[in-house]
């Protein structure tokens, strides 16, 4: 763990600790308050990340300082998305989940400026890397959901929709996402390699991830009324293998592939 006296730590610092404040006023029943610091973490978040962005000379997007930067500033519209559009709830979650994936950003991954190695200098880079952003902070949020539905009882008389529905409209909405992702992906590939598909380590768990999720269509589809529980557990699982696609494919020495420079 090392802090950054920089800048950049200092912006980050603040928006966890604009993110953590607005949680733990939400959980003191002071809704409106913390919505308000969720908005100044969000608008601090926005100047991080357009500091990086002017800092490094392109979209901060390359490594996974960057890629946990930009995690950090989806939570709010997401969120804000969620609640107006899909009528779901669990704005406590969001803020959590903002803290969290900055965390890594503010004390673990290395800040230092990098050139865009050959392999990122293409107008796939951005979209394909975008679109995975949105989607993983989407299945975040499904997790989320999926956990209230297995440890709470449903609210009577709440505005939003039950956890096991939340759930499943949150990722109806990530699925597709993540669907465009592994197709930009795939056809970068073929632009960069000559082939759609290399079966390297990162393609192979973004394959698996997505995967999970089609058998937690297929599953609810076919069973989910009987058991909505096993619903979320696919769910959870989901969110897990992302984190193995995103971290430690990435980390870890057992996975050695062409997206390396991630790391």
């Amino acid at each position: 763990m090392e802090i950054k006296y920089t800048i950049q730590g200092l912006l980050i610092y603040l928006t966890i600790a604009a993110y953590i404040s607005a949680f733990v006023v939400t959980l003191l029943r002071r809704a409106r308050l913390g919505h308000v610091l969720f908005v100044v973490g969000f608008a601090i978040s926005v100047v991080s990340y357009g500091y990086r962005w002017y800092h490094v000379r392109h979209v901060p997007l390359q490594n996974l300082f960057e890629v946990f930067l930009s995690l950090g500033m989806l939570c709010y519209p997401i969120s804000w998305f969620c609640r107006r559009t899909l009528h779901i709830g669990g704005r406590w979650a969001d803020m959590l989940i903002g803290a969290i994936v900055l965390f890594p950003a503010g004390f673990k991954f290395n800040a230092e400026p990098q050139q865009l190695p050959p392999a990122l200098q293409s107008w796939l880079f951005v979209p394909h890397v975008a679109v995975y952003m949105f989607s993983y902070v989407f299945m975040g949020k499904a997790f989320f959901q999926a956990c209230e539905q297995l440890l709470t009882k449903p609210k009577a008389n709440s505005p939003f929709l039950p956890p096991e529905q939340a759930t499943y409209r949150v990722i109806c909405v990530g699925f597709p996402l993540l669907t465009l992702g592994l197709i930009l992906g795939s056809y970068w590939g073929k632009q960069a390699w000559g082939d759609y598909w290399g079966w390297d380590p990162k393609e192979l768990w973004s394959l698996a991830s997505w995967l999970v999720f089609l058998g937690y269509f297929h599953y609810r589809y076919m069973f989910g009324k009987k058991h909505p529980r096993i619903n979320s557990l696919w769910a959870i699982v989901g969110l897990v293998v992302i984190i193995i696609t995103v971290l430690w494919v990435n980390l870890s020495r057992l996975f050695s592939g062409l997206h390396s420079y991630a790391t």
